[in-house]
């Protein structure tokens, strides 16, 4: 085997990882309304830092997957393709995006963009999510904001600047395990 398949083998694992870490996450929540403040998102934006936009929109992908075919993934242990078009539906949208914002800028760019990625990472889910919320519940702008986007800025804030200092902290770890000879050499 090269060490450029075991180089992509280990990222596959480590997306299978934050997959199932994403999966086990829901079940710490708090209710705060039709939203639930979850560790989802940050486990998302983690894996986009650490694993790139890639990787990290994949891992994101396969818990969205898991959660529509009815595995009880979502807040609350709740499954099933409804959830993709309820009150959290943006959110799942926002997940890949956010994961996809969280790994072009995060890792090669220092502290600065490691606390730019997360930023931007957690600024699209939330974007998706008022939008998501806007769109399926017939709300307006105002209402789906105040549901939406600001019970969630204090909570997301923390876990952006959580990410930034994980991702620059674990970064050299997960490189070592995903690079290849070449890279090393």
């Amino acid at each position: 085997m090269t060490s450029k398949n075991k180089g992509i083998q280990a990222k596959a694992a480590l997306g299978c990882l934050f997959a199932a870490l994403c999966a086990a996450s829901p079940f710490l929540s708090i209710s705060i309304g039709p939203v639930p403040v979850v560790l989802t998102n940050l486990i998302v934006i983690l894996g986009g830092c650490l694993l790139g936009p890639l990787w990290g929109s994949l891992a994101a992908l396969a818990y969205i997957a898991l959660g529509a075919l009815g595995f009880p993934v979502f807040s609350g242990g709740r499954g099933g393709l409804a959830h993709l078009i309820g009150p959290t539906g943006g959110y799942l949208a926002g997940y890949v995006l956010g994961a996809a914002l969280a790994g072009l800028l995060s890792r090669r760019r220092g502290w600065a963009g490691a606390i730019l990625g997360s930023a931007l990472g957690f600024a699209a889910i939330l974007a998706l999510g008022v939008c998501g919320l806007k769109l399926i519940n017939g709300i307006t702008w105002k209402a789906a904001l105040g549901a939406g986007l600001l019970p969630f800025l204090p909570w997301d804030a923390a876990k952006a600047v959580l990410a930034a200092l994980v991702c620059r902290r674990l970064g050299p770890f997960v490189d070592s395990l995903t690079a290849t000879n070449s890279e090393q050499g």
